[in-house]
Order: structure tokens, then sequence, then C-alpha cells
């Protein structure tokens, strides 16, 4: 019987998606440890949902699509996909809110494009921009702070508002949620307020959202780490945060009256997930190097023109998939040359 000799290269036998997707996860931990801190166990409640939505939602597709199970169940695309979406909506979610967003993201975004490596965009942005605009009122409204809180919410009542929509006193979920600091910005600004007085309000902090800007701060650290690890480039991050801080500092410098300081842009709502975990997914990015400037710098862009002018408080969602649209655009017109080539 002949003996079959494997040509070179060998490959090791780990999976790197896998290794890639863990030290994702892993990044994620200091920045849902504060999430916590700030907003109760509520996030924890939600994480776990999604996850486990993710796997059965991920389970059923690969069984149609007639794909073995262990591999895919195992790479951590669909826990890094759960996680994210859970983090970037209120913690005090209907339940239905989550199945809703995870199935989409995981059935429609992933799935029906072939999976893993063939998604045109990023899942979990998808599955959170049909959340936001088939249900904004549950989207928008958040917990407050700890601090700020007056009605702290532990495990069992977080459980029962989620699930049930109400706690054992009546007390409902709208009844201790509220604006975002990004949301209360945009509307007084509406209203003729000046920023700088807004930002004097007990809704916000130093630089930006009142512990929101702690959450940016960590996620930043975590992805920092990614890129320590490689598992990132530092090119979309560093060219959408220097964007989003260029132009918004161009318009309070000019403006102050439209627009809030450039660290308030940085330290709010979804700016560093968004830069760090999200713009820098490598299947639906660009994939060459000054590919991957333009998109970031088209991301911080269009974050800063939909927060201004646009009709949501924070544009990071969907300035992420427009530009994941324009990425076959961008990849033709970036490539590199060609060695030996002569135009």
């Amino acid at each position: 019987m002949p003996i079959f000799r494997p040509s070179p290269p060998f490959l090791a036998g780990t999976n790197r998606v896998t290794l890639q997707m863990l030290q994702v996860l892993l990044a994620l931990i200091p920045a849902i440890i504060a999430m916590v801190y700030f907003f109760g166990p509520a996030v924890l409640i939600n994480i776990a949902l999604a996850l486990v939505v993710a796997l059965a939602s991920e389970a059923v597709m690969l069984k149609i699509r007639k794909r073995p199970l262990k591999p895919f169940l195992t790479d951590g695309s669909a826990a890094v996909t759960a996680v994210l979406l859970a983090l970037a909506i209120p913690p005090l979610s209907p339940w239905w809110l989550t199945v809703t967003g995870i199935i989409f993201a995981i059935v429609f975004a992933k799935h029906l494009y072939g999976g893993l490596g063939y998604n045109p965009f990023n899942p979990a942005m998808v599955g959170y921009v049909l959340l936001l605009l088939s249900f904004p009122l549950e989207m928008t409204t958040w917990l407050p702070v700890a601090s700020l809180s007056e009605n702290p919410v532990d495990f069992f009542s977080a459980f029962q508002l989620i699930f049930y929509g109400d706690t054992a006193n009546g007390l409902a979920a709208d009844a201790i949620s509220g604006a975002t600091p990004l949301d209360a910005m945009k509307t007084q600004i509406g209203l003729s307020v000046l920023p700088e007085y807004i930002v004097n309000q007990p809704l916000f902090g130093l630089f930006g959202g009142l512990g929101w800007e702690w959450i940016n701060i960590w996620f930043a650290l975590g992805g920092l780490y990614l890129l320590y690890r490689r598992v990132i480039s530092w090119h979309v991050p560093v060219a959408m945060l220097g964007t989003l801080f260029v132009i918004s500092g161009i318009t309070y410098f000019f403006a102050p009256e439209i627009t809030a300081p450039p660290l308030f842009h940085l330290l709010s709502g979804g700016t560093m997930i968004g830069a760090f975990f999200i713009a820098t997914d490598p299947v639906s990015g660009s994939t060459t190097v000054k590919g991957r400037l333009v998109f970031g710098a088209g991301a911080g862009l269009l974050t800063y023109i939909i927060r201004v002018w646009g009709g949501y408080p924070d544009g990071v969602a969907f300035a992420v998939l427009l530009m994941n649209m324009l990425v076959p655009l961008i990849d033709y017109y970036t490539q590199p040359k060609v060695y030996g080539a002569v135009k």
C-alpha cells in the first residue's frame, strides 16, 4: 500500500481562527467587567442569553447546510458575534429583542452568505441595525450608571425584567431606564443648549458620558492587547479614531454650538468597541493596507456625520456597514503594485 507523503509547507494543527476568536473574547473581558460595574448584572444575563441563542442558531444552520458541527461550533466566531451584539444593546432589553437580533445575525448575515469567511457585512452590526430600525424605543433606553440610579437592579430583578417585563413589585424597565449621554447631547443641542453647559449635567463625566468614558477606555485597552498579539492591525482603529478626533475638533473649534468636544466623541457610545472590535473584522473589511486606512477613515467620518446630523445618536454600526458595502471598490483601487508590472 503506497504511503501518502504530504508536500510542504507544513502547518500547525491548531485552528488559527479559534485562537483569534479566543483572543478577541479575552480582550473584551475588562470592558465587560466595567459594564457590569456601571450597569449591573443584567449585562451578564444578556451575554449568556445571546451565547445560547447564537450557538443554537449556528448548529441549526450547520445541520441544514450539512456541515460538520464540531469544527464550526468551536471556532468561536458565533460566540464573538453574540458577545459583541449583547454588549451593544441595552442591558435590560427584553429577551425577545436579543433573540431576534442574534438569530438574524447568525442566520441571515452569516450563513445565508455562505458562513464564516463569506459574509460581506459584520453579522453583529447587521443584527444591531435591524433591531435599531425595528425597535428604536427599546434600543435607545439604557440603565443609568450605578451612581445615578435610584433603583439599582440586582441579578434577580434584572432576570425578571428581561424575561417577564417587570419585577416582583411591579417596577418596569422603562421606569428605571433613560437616554444615553450621546442621545442627551444630541437632543439638547437640537434645543440650542451649548455643549459646554450640557457636559456639566450629572449624566456626564470628565470627558464623556459618566461611566461610558471608562467603558470606552477598557475597550481601547482590550484593543491594544489585540494589537500587541497581532490579532488586528493598527490601520483601521488609528484611521477611524484619528478621523473622528480631527473632524470633531475642527467642527468644535469653528462651531462649538453644534457639536461636543473631540474627547467626548472618542469616549462615548460605541466608539472604541467599533474601532477595535467591529471595524477590524478581517472578513467584511478591506484586505489591503491602504484600503484599511481608507476603510477606517470612512468609518470615522460617517460616525461623526450620523451623530451630528443623522437621525440616531450613535453612528458606529451604520458607518461600519456602509463601509462594508464599499470594500470591493476600496480593494480594487488600493491594490499594491505587482512587482515587475509596468503601467
